[in-house]
């Protein structure tokens, strides 16, 4: 019919919302952008403190990150269901138990089924070592069997390594362990001196084929092993390594235990790895059942996790990331005090727009979307800023460190981002709630 008008649907009504919607939101930016230059210097102030804290943020993010790499790497190299069963310190023996043996571990490789790795482990620090007329103090030495290599095999090996053939005719041949220095040496390095003696000696010597005397007792050098350089070597605890092996049965035959009552098959400590992180439990609970039946009921033992051994090292890690967790928390809450101030500032000197918009239709829900968009474009200004600082950071501590630069993940970015935006919008909006609440009136007659 002539006149009449279409009724509106419910798509092209939607359609309207929407652009509305949009068009609402960007002329929020447009005023919000405005008023951040208009207030600069508080704009400045609470854009400095949120870039600070999110910079801080992106650094700890970055750094937990990089340990967590290197953690699964260790893992990987250390062993995902490596155990260490060790002597059990201060335990006073009623007697009974002769302590751990190597007929414990091939107790534990023939009744513990799956296992991946199992061998004996003794040593000794500061032993004595002569490379002919050259005498070499503080060594360290380790009585191993061949199953030694299956992990933390980071080595580069000249010569040959020991065999089972070694260990069953008790030989006395061993293998050198030579430090792997630096790529870059960092400042540190050149005041502090983390090499042994000997360390220093098998650096400066290729002893592959020589005869040294250990405690003054004669060795065939069959092989050696070159450490990867300090700042590229994937192992967390590789500062803890022998710098001669020499087969297990040797060890015990020939340089003895120093506790004279110990058996003399007795060891320091027996290595077992299941071989996966599933299996530990399992392993673990039957290891200890088997060693106390073994040891007459004498818990005399401790098994260790390798899980266990890394949590340890992170917690000490961690400590200084959570200073610096602390130090972004406070200064976010310093950017949020700052956006709160600037916010109500804005409202202040906008009652009248605030009072005319009122009056024309606009919800109070619009004006406090508003004040918290120009709020958010604060924020995200700083998380941005904030980035790059990290960034930046990250790359000068490395630096100067000597370190490489901490893995920053795509996702930082994005972390950093929404939490300056969720900061900005949190202290703005109670300002916001209370310009939604002016009364038009009141507002219009605001000079």
């Amino acid at each position: 019919m002539a006149g009449s008008s279409r009724p509106e649907t419910t798509g092209s009504a939607a359609v309207r919302a929407a652009g509305a919607a949009a068009l609402s939101l960007s002329e929020a930016c447009k005023t919000g952008f405005r008023e951040i230059r208009t207030n600069k210097f508080r704009s400045v102030l609470s854009f400095a403190a949120i870039a600070v804290g999110v910079a801080s943020l992106i650094y700890t993010l970055a750094q937990v990150k990089g340990m967590q790499d290197a953690m699964t790497q260790a893992m990987d190299l250390l062993g995902p269901g490596r155990m260490e069963v060790e002597r059990k310190r201060d335990y006073v023996s009623r007697g009974l138990s002769r302590g751990l043996t190597t007929e414990d571990a091939d107790a534990i490789r023939s009744e513990v089924p799956g296992l991946y790795m199992v061998y004996p482990l003794t040593g000794r620090w500061g032993a004595t070592v002569r490379d002919g007329k050259t005498k070499v103090e503080d060594a360290y030495v380790q009585g191993i069997t061949p199953e030694w290599r299956k992990r933390d095999w980071v080595y580069t090996l000249s010569g040959r390594f020991l065999n089972d053939w070694d260990v069953r005719r008790s030989a006395r041949v061993c293998v050198v362990i030579v430090p792997g220095g630096w790529v870059k040496k960092p400042f540190w390095a050149s005041f502090w001196s983390w090499k042994s003696e000997f360390e220093e000696y098998a650096a400066r010597h290729d002893l592959l084929g020589r005869d040294i005397s250990i405690e003054g007792r004669l060795f065939t050098v069959v092989g050696t092993l070159k450490n990867p350089p300090r700042d590229e070597d994937p192992r967390w605890f590789s500062w803890n390594r022998p710098g001669i092996v020499i087969p297990v049965s040797t060890f015990q035959r020939v340089l003895g235990n120093q506790d004279e009552s110990a058996p003399q098959t007795a060891v320091d400590s027996i290595v077992v790895d299941t071989g996966s992180r599933e299996t530990v439990g399992k392993a673990k609970s039957s290891i200890a059942a088997l060693l106390k039946s073994r040891h007459r009921g004498e818990e005399d033992f401790d098994i260790n996790d390798s899980r266990d051994m890394i949590e340890n090292e992170l917690a000490e890690a961690k400590k200084w990331l959570i200073a610096a967790i602390i130090l972004g928390g406070v200064a976010l809450f310093a950017g949020g005090i700052g956006i709160m101030n600037v916010t109500l500032a804005i409202i202040f000197s906008r009652i009248k727009e605030i009072g005319i918009r009122r009056a024309l239709g606009a919800s109070k829900l619009d004006i406090m979307a508003q004040f918290l968009v120009e709020a958010a474009l604060l924020g995200l200004a700083g998380g941005l800023a904030g980035i790059g600082l990290g960034v930046v950071g990250l790359s000068t501590f490395a630096k100067a460190a000597d370190r490489d630069v901490a893995a920053v993940a795509w996702y930082h970015g994005l972390i950093g981002m929404a939490v300056a935006a969720l900061v900005a919008a949190l202290f703005a909006l109670y300002p916001a709630y209370q310009a939604s609440k002016l009364d038009p009136v009141d507002a219009l007659r605001s000079e």
